[in-house]
């Protein structure tokens, strides 16, 4: 009964296009803006901080990159895990080369390189699609990894192959490097994450993203209706491959503090699909749903039983955090194929009309 948009009246389409048309809503996401920028800074410690929100940001970021190729424009990536790494590298080489620029003006650039390098692999979109396509951007992954290895140019001949963070401040404080505080490092993190994703929402409900979706749907179609393939398949990799080239810049500057080639592997493009799928493909919330179902949900079940005081061995627990996961994707792929964030919808819907009944 709370949650009621009686007596909430449009009188202009902009007012009834709003992407919060309801009030409650709007004070749900203010109160939400509140907890992250105000309660977890002054009550989360610096493990809870490092540990959970800052890769749990990171990922966020990123999968709203593979969202916008994979979701809204049905092209298949296994090359999120390459992107970022293209975006680590080269934020890593411009605060080299640039040492007196603002490391967060840095951090963006590197966006617009993993851009280009999204372009380019994105190039056989053209003609191919479905199973072909992630072969494709498969073939990048693998071939991104060999680049970051094989060229010390990267990272700067370091003869430890990794990347290594230096310390970098912006009036005055300290951003990254290991003087830098956990609060710091998040709330810059958040601010970026929350800005990209309110430009993703713009974009997406804008012309380009009209676009992305009627390729998504049928292709063919589309471009009988004026939609030219080349340009909204090219700029879905361009803007996809930016956030995560962004992401992985975050992903090594404010939290890791140093990366090898390992950091940017397959494992982490599967895992940033995973939360795509279960989030649910086609929705900016549900990537931030599904992060937190897989980045998330694992820590808690590694801590519950030593909240409860039980003794269990670690391998134990990872086991058992493995399968309790694994049934739970499947148990949600089975319910609800669309993700979590249907499951939210179908919730606030069932709340508008509840005591009665729901059809």
């Amino acid at each position: 009964m709370f949650y009621r948009e009686v007596g909430q009246f449009k009188t202009n389409y902009t007012a009834d296009s709003q992407v919060f048309p309801i009030l409650q809503d709007k004070i749900a996401i203010i109160a939400m803006l509140v907890i992250a920028y105000v309660i977890i800074p002054m009550a989360g410690n610096d493990f809870f901080i490092t540990t959970v929100m800052i890769p749990f940001l990171v990922f966020t970021l990123a999968t709203i990159g593979l969202n916008i190729l994979v979701g809204y424009t049905g092209q298949l990536s296994l090359g999120t895990g390459a992107f970022m790494g293209v975006g680590a590298y080269s934020c890593y080489k411009l605060t080299t080369i640039f040492p007196d620029v603002n490391i967060i003006i840095m951090v963006l650039l590197s966006g617009f390189f993993a851009a280009g390098v999204g372009i380019l692999f994105g190039l056989p979109s053209l003609r191919i699609k479905g199973f072909y396509l992630a072969v494709t951007t498969l073939a990048a992954q693998f071939f991104l990894e060999w680049a970051f290895i094989r060229i010390p140019w990267l990272y700067n001949y370091n003869a430890s192959g990794a990347i290594e963070v230096p310390q970098r401040e912006s009036f005055g404080v300290i951003l990254t490097g290991a003087a830098a505080q956990p609060v710091t490092r998040y709330l810059v993190v958040l601010s970026i994450v929350l800005f990209m994703t309110w430009i993703a929402s713009n974009i997406i409900r804008g012309r380009i993203g009209r676009s992305w979706m009627m390729i998504r749907d049928m292709d063919i179609a589309a471009e009988l209706m004026g939609v030219r393939p080349l340009y909204a398949k090219l700029s879905a990799f361009a803007v996809s491959s930016f956030y995560c080239g962004v992401a992985g810049a975050m992903f090594v500057f404010f939290w890791l503090g140093a990366a090898e080639v390992e950091s940017f592997d397959i494992n982490h493009s599967f895992l940033f699909l995973f939360m795509a799928i279960i989030g649910g493909l086609g929705s900016l919330i549900g990537c931030y749903m599904g992060a937190a179902f897989i980045w998330i949900l694992p820590i808690i079940i590694r801590a519950l039983p030593e909240a409860l005081g039980l003794d269990v061995n670690a391998a134990t627990v990872e086991h058992i955090n493995f399968m309790m996961i694994g049934g739970m994707i499947i148990f949600f792929l089975i319910v609800e194929p669309h993700g979590l964030a249907r499951l939210w919808q179908i919730a606030k819907e069932k709340l508008r009309t509840w005591p009665f009944p729901y059809s």
